[in-house]
């Protein structure tokens, strides 16, 4: 076999699309991070036609260029949480104001096996959302964050995701300097909300676009 690291992600991806479907989401497969970006801007736009949008904080819709394309989309209203240019004051504004947005872009902190999402929130808008307000909501999901179980879920939350997110952030918290949950009373802590979705309702109102390459954190 020519490529047995792809086939092998192949097979566990696809045998995740069947359990997240039971569940009721919608579940489109994408190979690498721009036929994941051609999805969104050939498929779920046109399906959805939203009249506004925004995200949350997800390198994996950074890495797939979507922020790039999406914007300055013409003829939708975006509510832009990543601009640099504005203060934290406005970026919470804009961040109670995406919960109401057409379409809202995420990730995941981990899915399992079973169909489950998995995540861990310092703000909360990103698991809002997720949860209620948007219309629709996208999550794209890269190989690296499929996980066996929920025991597995917490634990690849804890002790990487967090951790590599204080680091890209620049927190002052114990796990930039062990690399493990100290589960800590910082004031700059980012492990503060869970939340699992175990299925999507109204049915495939979560649109979960599976990724075969590592993405994100």
């Amino acid at each position: 076999m020519k490529d047995p690291i792809t086939h092998y992600w192949n097979l566990r991806i696809e045998a995740l699309r069947g359990a997240l479907e039971k569940n009721n989401f919608e579940v489109h497969l994408a190979p690498q991070p721009e036929d994941a970006a051609r999805i969104v801007t050939e498929t779920i736009l046109p399906a959805v036609n939203p009249t506004s949008m925004s995200w949350g904080g997800s390198r994996t819709f950074v890495e797939c260029g979507l922020y790039g394309q999406l914007k300055d989309r013409n003829g939708i209203k975006v509510i832009d949480t990543y601009d640099p240019s504005i203060s934290d004051d406005e970026k919470g504004e804009r961040r109670r104001q995406a919960l109401l947005a057409d379409l809202f872009f995420t990730s995941t902190n981990a899915v399992t096996e079973s169909g489950h999402l998995v995540n861990l929130d310092m703000i909360g808008n990103r698991i809002a959302a997720l949860t209620f307000g948007p219309k629709f909501v996208v999550v794209l999901v890269g190989r690296n964050k499929i996980v066996p179980d929920l025991e597995n879920a917490w634990d690849r939350i804890k002790n990487y995701a967090a951790p590599v997110n204080t680091m890209r952030l620049g927190k002052k918290t114990p796990c930039q300097t062990t690399g493990f949950c100290q589960d800590c009373k910082s004031p700059d802590r980012i492990c503060n909300t869970w939340t699992i979705t175990e299925k999507a309702f109204p049915p495939k109102r979560v649109k979960i676009i599976l990724i075969n390459a590592d993405l994100g954190f």
